[in-house]
């Protein structure tokens, strides 16, 4: 019941079996897996309904007067919130920018909402607010309104950021997940789980022989680049939460295509490799905050490689793999002694809070 003692409809959302198996929220529902979709499907989607929250995007994509805009928010939890290569500011600046990039927008402006925890050092609240001012100077998106709220010690964490952000699609640009078509190539713009290994590195003071750095940085000016040299890219998205695995499975159901790819031509930082190793990680599910994944068709995989590859943002730029007709919804990959292995969505996370 409401407060005015409207009953809500919750005919779409009490029955599935998913959540009736987690009757309280856990921490694999904000992990980006199975549980995080299990959320979005069976509560918010049906409540929430309407023509662009349908595609469940990282962003979505309106018009006003003509003008297609893309629109993103995202929240950061992370933990710790100082880390090698970034800090919470810089990341909630960069994460949103990307989520907007990703439709092929110019992004324009940003909001910044700030949840501190009491007893929070206003020293470290001004160091985060530096850098996130300074990541927003240094990609050329201003941060144009914001937000500050309170709330009782013990209950926040520090601090939590909430972001959104706003940009112009250009005429022409189509890209969305269920573009992806059988033929297609698949395009990583460099090596992966470098964020999800530094954020583990420094939270459980884990050493290695090269120091892991996260892979924080904006990627629009790469987008840019690609769309000037064509406008044929059918999809893009950064593996974020769930890693590779996490964005190649959204492909693979959104466009009802299989998706197939080289194990072998996945570029991973041997340190990244060698963690992965150690603590029983696969790197395909480590989170990036600095990579792209590209779905192209095969005509324009090696100009649009190319491009990449001469970007600052991108020199790590590798095919991957390819779409196919087969096992449509399922990502498959070629293991390095020959055999095929299903590169499945996880139910929760490998890592807690790593955005």
């Amino acid at each position: 019941m409401t407060d005015n003692n409207e009953t809500i409809n919750t005919e779409g959302w009490v029955c599935p079996l998913p959540l009736r198996d987690y009757p309280t929220i856990v921490m694999g529902h904000g992990g980006g897996g199975k549980l995080s979709a299990d959320l979005v499907e069976h509560i918010f989607k049906p409540l929430f309904d309407n023509p662009a929250l349908d595609p469940l995007g990282d962003h979505a994509l309106v018009e006003i007067s003509g003008t297609k805009l893309a629109v993103s928010t995202d929240s950061f939890t992370i933990s710790p919130l100082f880390f090698p290569g970034g800090d919470i500011g810089s990341l909630a600046v960069h994460g949103t920018i990307n989520d907007v990039a990703m439709s092929g927008a110019t992004p324009l402006f940003l909001s910044a909402g700030y949840i501190l925890e009491e007893g929070l050092e206003i020293d470290t609240l001004g160091r985060i607010a530096a850098s996130m001012a300074a990541a927003a100077k240094e990609a050329g998106v201003p941060i144009v309104t914001g937000d500050t709220k309170v709330v009782d010690r013990g209950h926040g964490d520090g601090v939590y950021i909430n972001t959104t952000g706003i940009g112009i699609v250009p005429d022409g640009v189509n890209i969305a997940a269920q573009n992806a078509r059988p033929g297609d190539v698949v395009i990583v713009s460099g090596p992966i789980g470098e964020h999800g290994i530094a954020i583990l590195s420094v939270r459980e003071g884990l050493t290695f022989e090269t120091e892991l750095k996260s892979d924080s940085q904006p990627l629009h000016d790469l987008i840019a680049a690609m769309l000037a040299a064509t406008t044929d890219i059918h999809a893009l998205r950064d593996p974020t939460r769930g890693g590779l695995a996490a964005t190649l499975n959204e492909f693979a159901r959104a466009a009802r295509v299989g998706i197939q790819i080289d194990e072998a031509a996945v570029p991973v930082p041997p340190a990244v490799n060698a963690a992965c190793e150690l603590l029983g990680l696969d790197p395909f599910y480590v989170a990036n905050e600095g990579k792209l994944v590209a779905v192209v068709p095969e005509e324009s995989a090696e100009l649009l490689l190319e491009t990449m590859q001469a970007h600052p943002r991108g020199r790590g730029a590798a095919i991957i793999g390819r779409v196919v007709d087969d096992h449509p919804g399922v990502v498959t990959a070629r293991t390095g002694i020959g055999g095929s292995r299903v590169i499945d969505t996880l139910v929760g996370e490998q890592l807690p809070r790593i955005c």
